[in-house]
């Protein structure tokens, strides 16, 4: 009896351990094309915050350039595109393919969505969210390279200690001092990061990465 309660007592072990295994990412098709340059269009935004587009623009060329790629500059694209009858950015995310690999010649595009953005105020805090996804696709071939979600959240209320008093004080100051100041352009920088580097599902090294230039 005791025997067939450990083989049972075995198999659900290793049932739940089968359960929580997380499948490595699949890095082959982003391998094979290995990009050099990336195009980053301005985001699609499904937030309620008009400007979360390009506040989320203006932090993403960097640490993609820290990884090793080459970042075509935001601001010039977004004019050419505009100047050109896409004055969108869902228009502009809507550019066949081969039109981009003809004109501006970028390996592939990095599409942006961007879900929720803002700082929401409750009652006893305020909380300055980002959250979104990200997808890299061949120029070449629209394939999905690689893809990962932006998510991050900061409230000035979490090192708060001292009590119900406490809180709603930091409460009212922090939705004061977020009128003022905006505090998303950190966030998304915070969710950069955890996408760009996540160990799990992070974006690969470019061809550009630690090279040293000459002079």
């Amino acid at each position: 009896m005791n025997t067939r309660i450990h083989k049972v007592a075995l198999l659900f072990i290793v049932l739940l351990s089968g359960c929580t295994t997380i499948e490595p990412y699949n890095y082959g098709p982003l391998k094979q094309a290995a990009p050099r340059s990336i195009l980053v269009l301005p985001p699609m935004n499904s937030s309620v915050e008009v400007s979360a587009p390009y506040t989320y623009l203006s932090t993403v060329t960097k640490p993609l350039a820290e990884k090793g790629y080459y970042v075509f500059p935001v601001s010039v694209v977004d004019n050419f595109l505009k100047e050109n009858g896409l004055p969108t950015p869902a228009e502009m995310n809507g550019i066949a393919l081969d039109k981009i690999d003809e004109i501006i010649g970028a390996d592939a595009v990095l599409y942006v969505h961007i879900q929720d953005w803002g700082q929401k105020f409750l009652v006893l805090s305020s909380v300055s969210v980002v959250q979104g996804g990200l997808k890299l696709v061949s120029v070449k071939t629209g394939k999905l390279l690689w893809e990962a979600p932006i998510n991050a959240q900061y409230s000035p209320n979490d090192n708060s200690s001292g009590g119900l008093l406490g809180a709603l004080v930091v409460a009212v100051v922090s939705q004061i001092a977020g009128e003022i100041s905006d505090n998303t352009p950190q966030v998304a920088r915070m969710a950069n990061n955890m996408a760009f580097n996540s160990a799990k599902r992070g974006l690969l090294n470019g061809p550009y990465k630690n090279v040293k230039s000459s002079n």
